[in-house]
C-alpha cells in the first residue's frame, strides 16, 4: 500500500496557498470565451489514472517540543476575558478502498489569515476545511477543491455575511465548472465545508458527506445526508419534476444534491431536481466542543456518528494526534467492509487532549423493602 504523509500546515492544505497567486496563479485561468477554468495537470482530467496513491495522510498538527519531548499548550482560553478561543489543528486520511479509482478530494487550512494574507478585518483565528466526494471522474471534485474557497472570500458578502457568501459561492462554483470546457461537465461531486472565523463555525453541505461535532463525548450531527429517499429531499425532487427509482434520482444518482452532473441538471440557469444549493448550519464554539469529524459517505455507511466520536475521543486521549485518529477511522471502516472511497478529516479545537469524563458516584445507599422483594420474586417466578 502506497502512503504519503505530510507534517506541515502548508502541505496539509495540499496547495491551497496557490489560490492567491494573482493573475498568474496556477490554479485557474480564463479560456478564450472568458470562462473560468481550472488549469489542472492532464493526469487529473477525466477518469483517474491507476497510478494514483492508494492512501493519503496529512497532518497540520503544530506541536511544541521541549526537553521532555512532545508537550501541549495551555487550554485555549484568553487570559484577559476568560473567553474560550479555539486553536485549530487537523489531520486527514484518504483511502481508495475497494473501488477501482480514487475520486475523493479534500482541503485542510488551519490558518486562513496566514495563507491569504488578509488586510481586511476578519475574526481570528480562522480556518477552512472541506471534503468533496466525486463521481463519474474526478474533474468536479478537483475543480471545487481548488476554487470554492476563492469564490467564498471573493463574494461581496464576505466576511460580514458568511452564510450568504458560502451559499453564493456554491452556485458560482457550480456554474463555473459547467463553463470549464476542458473538463467533463458530466462529472459531479458532493461538497461539505467548514468555515471557522473566530468562534463562529459555518457548515455547508450539498450531498451525503457528514460533519459531526464531538461535544464532551457526545456526537452532534451538524449536517443532513441528502439522499433521494429522505422525505424532505423526495418532496423537493418530485416538486421539480424529478423521479426516484430504487433510491436513485432519475434512476442515475444516489445523492439529491451535488455540484456538476450537468447532464442531469440540463440548461444553465434553470432549476431542476438535482440541486447544488447547500444546507447551512451555524454555531458558536464553546469549551465543550472538542473536535469535528468530516467524512464522506464511505465512513458513515458502516459507522454511526456516536461510534466515530467515541473512537476519536479515545484515540486523542491516548496520543492527541488528529492524523492518527483519521487513519484509525479509515482502518475501522475498511474492516467493516465499506464499499466506497474513504476520506476523513479530524479538526481539534484545542492543543490539549480531551479530559477524562468523571461520573460522580452516588453517596446514597439504595435498598429494596421486604415487600418489594416479594413482589419482584413473584414477577420472576411467573416468567
Amino acid at each position: 500500500m502506497m502512503a504519503e504523509v505530510n507534517g506541515s500546515t502548508a502541505n496539509a492544505s495540499e496547495g491551497v496557498s496557490r489560490l492567491w497567486g494573482g493573475k498568474g496563479s496556477v490554479n485557474s485561468m480564463e479560456d478564450e470565451d472568458g470562462d473560468f477554468v481550472n488549469s489542472m495537470p492532464s493526469t487529473r482530467r477525466g477518469k483517474p489514472p491507476r497510478s494514483l496513491s492508494m492512501m493519503r495522510h496529512c497532518s497540520s498538527t503544530a506541536w511544541l517540543n521541549d526537553s521532555d519531548g512532545m508537550t501541549s499548550f495551555r487550554s485555549p482560553v484568553t487570559e484577559k476575558s476568560g473567553e474560550f478561543l479555539p486553536v485549530f489543528r487537523s489531520g486527514s486520511c484518504s483511502e481508495k478502498g475497494p473501488k477501482q479509482y480514487m475520486e475523493d478530494e479534500h482541503i485542510c487550512v488551519d490558518n486562513l489569515n496566514e495563507h491569504m494574507g488578509w488586510s481586511m478585518d476578519v475574526p481570528s483565528p480562522s480556518a477552512f476545511y472541506g471534503v468533496f466526494d466525486g463521481h463519474n471522474g474526478i474533474d468536479a471534485a478537483a475543480f471545487i477543491k481548488t476554487n470554492l474557497l476563492k469564490f467564498i472570500v471573493d463574494d461581496s458578502n464576505f466576511p460580514l455575511g458568511i452564510k450568504k457568501a458560502v451559499k453564493s459561492a456554491f452556485a458560482k462554483a457550480d456554474l463555473a465548472f459547467a463553463n470549464a470546457k476542458c473538463l467533463d461537465s458530466s462529472s459531479g461531486t458532493t461538497a461539505l465545508t467548514a468555515l471557522i472565523l473566530g468562534r463562529t463555525l459555518v457548515i455547508a453541505n450539498a450531498g451525503d458527506s457528514r460533519a459531526v461535532l464531538g461535544k464532551r463525548g457526545r456526537a452532534v450531527e451538524l449536517s443532513k445526508d441528502h439522499k433521494p429517499n429522505c422525505s424532505s429531499e423526495r418532496m423537493r425532487i418530485e416538486k421539480m419534476g424529478g423521479v426516484i427509482y430504487d433510491g436513485y434520482l432519475n434512476g442515475q444518482l444516489s445523492v439529491a444534491r451535488a455540484i456538476g452532473d450537468w447532464h442531469i441538471k440540463g440548461s444553465k440557469g434553470s432549476k431542476g431536481p438535482l440541486s447544488s444549493e447547500p444546507e447551512l448550519e451555524e454555531l458558536v464554539l464553546t469549551e465543550e466542543d472538542e473536535f469535528l469529524i468530516i467524512g464522506c459517505d464511505g465512513l458513515w455507511d458502516v459507522m454511526s456518528s456516536q461510534c466515530a466520536v467515541t473512537m476519536v475521543r479515545g484515540e486523542l486521549m491516548k496520543h492527541n494526534n488528529p492524523e492518527r485518529c483519521s487513519r484509525a477511522l479509515v482502518k475501522e471502516a475498511l474492516q467493516r467492509n465499506t464499499c466506497d472511497n474513504l476520506t476523513v478529516l479530524i479538526i481539534c479545537f484545542s492543543c490539549d487532549p480531551p479530559l477524562k469524563i468523571e461520573i460522580p458516584k452516588s453517596c446514597k445507599r439504595r435498598s429494596i423493602s421486604v415487600e418489594g422483594l416479594d413482589v419482584l420474586k413473584g414477577v420472576l417466578n411467573g416468567m
